[in-house]
């Protein structure tokens, strides 16, 4: 992607930091903030991750910084390099999350305690650390998912942080309004991102799964990652100034039909 000095975007004079922002949705979202001419923070837990988003992305308004959601140190590390570099955020995506599949009799305690620490403990964290830089007009979107509104086998850990997730919206907006800051929610459905090279299945699993998704979306299509970003585009910017702990779902219509 070439350098883009957009000044007068919907962003434009805004810090965005982006969890989870190196791959799949989060550097979707990464280029369309800066796009409409935001200074983004990503984070990731690979550096290698990091310098390919950063070469992909190619613009000054990019800052990469190695943090894993999972461990409060990385979080708290985050927040105090964010402050001494930028001093504020007027936009953070909690977005890091990981998504394994396993059925009830396979999912033991490190692969709920995995879920629950990035998914859940992690994003708690995340703003509770993030929070006291952000002032009002502040906007916090947080990434549940589509499977907190349909029950799907093998995924009863993975939908329940994620329900843990659009609950926190509710929570978290009726605590933080009174510092000027929405928190809201975003829930993806199937969408074509690296997530589901992640979840160790076979390359047969895999094209398995994509074709059930495939028959149970009715829109009958994976998502894209830019599609979820032009919805977390919305709820940044002031054309959302009067939501408030509310969820859009870009599912291609599995929750609604």
């Amino acid at each position: 992607m070439t350098s883009i000095n957009n000044t007068n975007g919907r962003l434009a004079g805004k810090i965005a930091a982006i969890t989870g922002g190196s791959t799949g949705i989060g550097l979707a979202t990464a280029q369309t903030f800066i796009q409409e001419g935001a200074s983004v923070i990503i984070t990731g837990r690979t550096q290698e991750t990091l310098d390919k988003a950063s070469s992909k992305i190619n613009n000054s308004r990019l800052t990469a910084i190695r943090s894993d959601a999972s461990k409060l140190d990385d979080i708290t590390a985050l927040a105090e390099s964010i402050k001494n570099d930028f001093g504020k955020v007027d936009i953070l995506f909690a977005n890091a999350g990981i998504a394994w599949l396993a059925p009830l009799e396979l999912s033991d305690e490190a692969f709920f305690d995995a879920h629950f620490n990035t998914n859940v403990k992690g994003l708690f964290f995340t703003v509770r650390k993030i929070r006291p830089l952000m002032s009002e007009g502040g906007s916090i979107i947080l990434t549940a998912s589509a499977v907190v509104h349909k029950g799907f086998a093998n995924m009863s850990v993975y939908s329940a942080t994620k329900g843990a997730v659009r609950n926190l919206a509710g929570t978290f907006s009726a605590e933080l309004t009174a510092f000027g800051i929405r928190v809201n929610v975003v829930s993806p459905g199937p969408i074509e991102t690296p997530l589901f090279d992640k979840m160790g299945l076979s390359e047969e699993q895999k094209e398995g799964m994509a074709a059930g998704f495939n028959e149970l979306v009715p829109m009958k299509r994976f998502g894209t990652a830019n599609e979820i970003a032009k919805a977390v585009l919305f709820l940044a910017s002031d054309d959302s100034s009067y939501m408030l702990g509310e969820e859009i779902i870009v599912d291609g219509g599995v929750a609604a039909i």
